[in-house]
């Protein structure tokens, strides 16, 4: 399943090459489980409207939709409806300092999409062969295509009329803006594992199974450690080394482990980078011993004995 860096590398990607780009056409397959909102609800709502922006919330892209002329120029804060401006260390799309774009109209509707674990979005020119699987085309003004792919349907979309209702927000912390205390506080008297409190989405958002094993390893922390009796030091280094991570990460693009392509259909080059994740039995890259698999949670969970305490 993608996670953080790959959702917000796709996220970049549409942002940068459909912003300001008009819906012509919605089309939507007749297969159910991709669609949170019945499809003809999400094409009625979808057609006219103009992209303002893109941008990642956890592991769902939001696309930010309005009138035609509404170009973005400062940040906006879908979920609270209101504009804010970005702390500029903050990877976010749009910009380089990190803001996605002040609003020259206030966003009326978002199409919300979750890639589940096989799903890609993809802008393409539109004679290029659609995939099969293929649950959404939207067609732009500019004549490229807006694709969503899903061969096993575990991804979803979903439309919200913003002027009917409150826009979308992750549940738990972002990893890549937190603060010390308040990830600290996180794990708090926790009798979970840490890996399995890394991975729960109430928590923080967006941090899955291959970010969650290379930040431990990093880190130095085993993954059955109990969370609530890690000191405050390791959890600095933990917060530390999973900010590093995902930031690395997301700079290669994400990893590509399974289906994942960005919005180009280009893989990532993040594993070739791995320190843990799926290297059973190889050496540890730092003291040679090889690399053990156990279960955390139900999730295969990859560490090294020497390194990880």
């Amino acid at each position: 399943m993608p996670e953080l860096p790959e959702v917000e590398t796709i996220a970049r990607g549409v942002h940068e090459r459909v912003r300001g780009d008009r819906i012509a056409e919605a089309w939507f397959s007749s297969f159910p489980q991709p669609f949170k909102t019945p499809p003809g609800q999400q094409a009625a709502g979808l057609e006219g409207r103009v992209v303002l922006g893109v941008h990642r919330e956890g592991k769902h892209i939001v696309v930010e939709l309005g009138n035609v002329g509404g170009v973005p120029s400062h940040p906006f804060d879908s979920a609270q409806g209101r504009l804010r401006h970005k702390n500029k260390d903050v990877a976010r799309v749009g910009h380089p300092d990190g803001g996605l774009g002040e609003f020259d109209s206030q966003p009326e509707a978002q199409w919300i999409v979750h890639l589940g674990m096989t799903g890609r979005l993809l802008v393409t020119a539109p004679d290029v062969p659609i995939a099969a699987h293929t649950h959404a085309r939207l067609t732009l003004a500019s004549g490229r295509e807006l694709r969503f792919v899903d061969p096993r349907r575990f991804g979803r979309l979903e439309f919200r009329d913003l002027r009917r209702g409150v826009g979308f927000s992750a549940t738990g912390a972002e990893p890549l803006t937190i603060g010390a205390e308040a990830f600290a506080a996180l794990f708090r008297s926790r009798k979970l594992y840490i890996k399995a409190a890394l991975l729960n989405q109430t928590l923080l958002t967006g941090v899955g199974n291959i970010y969650a094993d290379e930040s431990l390893f990093r880190a130095g922390i085993r993954p059955r450690r109990r969370a609530g009796r890690l000191t405050r030091a390791e959890l600095e280094r933990l917060r530390t080394s999973l900010r590093g991570v995902l930031q690395h990460a997301i700079r290669l693009g994400g990893s590509s482990v399974s289906d994942y392509v960005d919005a180009d259909g280009v893989r990532g080059f993040f594993q070739l980078e791995h320190h843990v994740y799926q290297r059973t039995g190889l050496p540890c890259l730092r003291c040679a011993t090889p690399i053990r698999r156990i279960l955390v949670a139900g999730r295969g969970t990859h560490y090294c004995p020497k390194c990880q305490r």
